[in-house]
Formats: structure tokens, sequence, C-alpha cells
């Protein structure tokens, strides 16, 4: 059993490398809403993490789950495409929203008037949001977008950990469903810290001064095709 272990341990370490690397969707919507909210880099990575470990402990709480009940791998494979269909619609619906949003915004930063009475007259003058002397505040989704990456990252399937949960579940082994879960999550998770840190760095490295009023928008396309790319071209 130990050597089953070994073998269980290394393909799951694999698998939960390879599904993060290929699935665009665990670090692209990360690196983009950090960048257009600016995010700091801690602030970004600690919700990388939470959200990639509800995206792992999902898939564990269903596969145990199923397997209690006596589930085939056909039956689980059919949950997964309707949670994997459900991720895809939530990171489509987010993605044409903050294009939205991000419209929206850019249009707000063009110069407008200001009318002031002073002294019995009216006095006027143009500005931009992005003048300094008059510097405005405007509110973004912050908070509210952590929490829909984190819900998508929860909806979106791990197929590839199923079978490898199913074997030590199979032989009844307590200690290789741990060691196995544990290592797949590990590997998921930490993979998708290095692809938003090195997302981030690269990000920050293009300096486009003329395209900031439009960083909420850019974010938003970034997104909305990484979900085009997941829910029609299987990525």
């Amino acid at each position: 059993m130990y050597n089953e272990i070994v073998i269980l341990s290394i393909t799951a370490a694999s698998l939960g490398f390879i599904h993060t690397i290929l699935g665009v969707d665990h670090y692209i919507p990360f690196i983009a809403v950090s960048k257009s909210l600016n995010w700091s880099r801690s602030k970004t990575l600690l919700i990388t993490a939470i959200s990639g470990v509800g995206h792992v402990l999902s898939t564990v709480l269903i596969g145990l789950i199923g397997i209690a009940i006596g589930l085939s791998l056909t039956s689980f494979e059919s949950i997964e495409n309707v949670r994997g269909e459900i991720a895809g619609w939530l990171l489509l619906s987010f993605g044409f929203a903050y294009t939205i949003f991000g419209l929206i915004k850019s249009k707000k930063k063009h110069s407008h008037s200001h009318f002031h009475l002073t002294s019995g007259e009216f006095h006027h003058h143009e500005h931009t949001h992005d003048d300094i002397e008059h510097k405005h505040i405007h509110k973004t989704p912050s908070k509210l977008t952590g929490w829909l990456l984190f819900l998508i990252l929860v909806f979106g399937p791990c197929e590839s950990l199923i079978p490898i949960l199913m074997i030590p579940a199979a032989q009844h082994s307590t200690s290789g469903l741990i060691v196995v879960t544990l290592i797949f999550g590990l590997a998921t998770v930490l993979t998708m810290l290095v692809m938003v840190y090195l997302g981030i760095l690269g990000v920050n490295l293009i300096k486009v001064k003329k395209a900031e009023r439009h960083i909420h928008t850019l974010a938003g396309l970034s997104i909305l095709i990484c979900g085009i790319g997941v829910q029609f071209l299987g990525l």
C-alpha cells in the first residue's frame, strides 16, 4: 500500500499542477482584477489562496459524499460537467458585467464642467477626474469582486481529483485519502499563487498611462475572453 500511496501522491501533484496551468480561470481573473482595483500583492495572493482552497475542498466534499453513497465514475463526471457549466457562465457573466462597469467608469473620466457661485457671480471650469486638485474618490466593488472570484472557483470542477480519490477509498485507506487530497490541494493552490504572482509582475512592467482610464474595461475583457475559453473551448 505504501508504494501505491507514493505513486498516487506523485500523480496527485502532477495533476494538480497540470490542471491549474491549463485552467486559465485559475489565475487570469485574479491578475486582471488585482491590476484594475489596485489590490496589494499580499491581498491578491490571499484571495487567490482562499479561492484555491475552496476550489479543491468543494470537489473533495462532493467526491467523499459520492463515494460514500456508491456513485460511479460516470455519475461523478456528470456532476462535474454541471459544475463546470455553472462556473463557466458565472465567469462569462462576471466578465461581461465588469466590462460594462469599465466602459461606464472610463466615460466618467472625461473632462466636464463645474459651476460655482462666488460673490454673487457664477464661475465655471473644466477638469477631469484625474486632476490632482479635484481628485474624487470612487467606490469600486472590491469586496464583491473578491467573493465572486471565490464563488467561481468553488463551482469550478477538479475532474482529475475524483479518480485518484476513488483508489484509496476503495481500499478503505483513510491515510491514503488524506495524503492524496493534501498533495493535490497543495499543488493546485501553490501553482495558482505562482501563476498569479508572475502575472502581476508581468502586468506591472507594462506602463501605458493613456490606457489607465480603460483599466477596468481591459480587465473585464480579459475575464470575458477567459470565460469564453473555459465555456466554449474547454480551457
